[in-house]
């Protein structure tokens, strides 16, 4: 504020001079004219006045305030090179008056766009690069650069580009680095995953430049890379394409598994069948070979029988038939019985039906069997005979 203030009092005093001066002319020339006028302004009340406003003046000007986001480069008539070779830092300096003036330049962190958006660049319109890849394709590339002036470098800057290193140097520096940049890759290189590299690249350049020039990088951007239409349609249609190639290929391959999935299916399906036979098959082998020993150990048993009592073979025999028999013939030299059940089935006639037998009879019997056609007809010849 002292700066400020030294400001504001010799603007007073100088209001203050110009009053008194006035005062003593008018007061002088009512008085006695012309010459009492003059002699007014020549005296000692105006020449206090006067050096009090020059004092303050000189006072003002000989003391400079630098902010502490600014550097000030003092131009110097008493220096031999014109400017001090060191620049002013934030603070309060003295300097001679009418003989030196500071110049202040910023030092705090600034921004340059250049986009294709009509408003986010420092410039209205599109202020894209246009930049051309190794393989001929136009590009338009939005990018942004954070810097600062190296406060150590603010004199260099003063003299090389004084207030127009904005548009005189960081704009050209910035689309000449990337121009030729990007001329070192190809337009798929730019789209993929090398853009990254592209970016640090035009940093690392865009760093060693802006230091050789007393400026201090923190950060270049590549905001966006953006494709004349026709190239970036021919994009579109191949990521489409891709798209729809990976989509066959994950359909075929839920294809590929649904059908190893029926596959394995169907074979242990197939394996628990052939497994059910052979446990099926080995369950009726043994059953056999239980039934067989069964078998065998019986007709053991029943030859032991009969060797002890061959007439219980004649027993079973009965024993079997018994529910079915229809006809018994009872020939006296043969112990069996024989049934006949169909002889009697075809006698028209019903005799043999008849014919009361007993064990005491033989009754001996002839049968005629005629062609499908004919009817079978039985002639019975009886025979009385004594009994045995």
């Amino acid at each position: 504020m002292i700066d400020q203030v030294l400001n504001l009092m010799a603007l007073i005093a100088w209001a203050w001079f110009v009053l008194v001066v006035a005062l003593l002319i008018v007061r002088g020339f009512q008085a006695g004219g012309v010459r009492s006028a003059a002699r007014m302004f020549l005296s000692w009340r105006v020449a206090i006045a006067l050096l009090i406003a020059v004092g303050l003046s000189l006072l003002s000007a000989s003391l400079v305030f630098i902010e502490p986001q600014e550097v000030g480069v003092v131009i110097s008539i008493v220096s031999p090179n014109g400017y001090r070779e060191q620049p002013l830092r934030s603070g309060l300096h003295v300097i001679v008056p009418l003989a030196e003036k500071v110049i202040r330049y910023p030092i705090y962190w600034q921004t340059y766009t250049m986009s294709t958006e009509p408003f986010e660049g420092i410039k209205a319109g599109n202020d894209a690069i246009s930049a051309r890849t190794s393989d001929g394709q136009s590009v338009y590339v939005d990018s942004t650069v954070i810097y600062r002036i190296d406060a150590s470098e603010a004199v260099r800057v003063h003299i090389d580009w004084q207030k127009r290193y904005v548009d005189d140097f960081i704009r050209p520096v910035m689309r000449g680095i990337i121009r030729t940049e990007v001329s070192q890759f190809t337009a798929d290189e730019v789209n993929s995953s090398k853009r990254k590299n592209l970016e640090e690249n035009l940093g690392e350049l865009l760093r060693q430049a802006f230091t050789e020039n007393g400026f201090v990088l923190d950060r270049f951007l590549l905001r966006n890379i953006s494709f004349s239409g026709a190239y970036s349609t021919a994009i579109e249609q191949k990521q489409v394409a891709e798209q729809e190639q990976q989509q066959r290929e994950y359909q075929a391959e839920q294809v590929r598994k649904l059908a190893a999935g029926e596959r394995d299916r169907l074979k242990i399906e197939a394996e628990g069948r052939a497994g059910a036979v052979v446990i099926e098959a080995n369950a009726q082998a043994t059953a056999i070979v239980v039934k067989a020993n069964a078998d065998a150990a019986a007709l053991t048993v029943i030859k032991e029988a009969l060797g002890q009592d061959p007439s219980l073979l004649t027993y079973r025999y009965i024993e079997k038939i018994a529910p079915g028999i229809q006809v018994m013939l009872l020939p006296s030299n043969n112990p069996l019985i024989l049934p006949l059940p169909d002889l009697f089935s075809s006698d028209p006639s019903g005799l043999s039906s008849t014919l009361p037998l007993t064990n005491t009879q033989q009754i001996p019997m002839t049968t005629t069997l005629a062609a499908p056609t004919t009817a079978i007809t039985p002639t019975p010849t009886l025979t009385p005979t004594a009994a045995p």
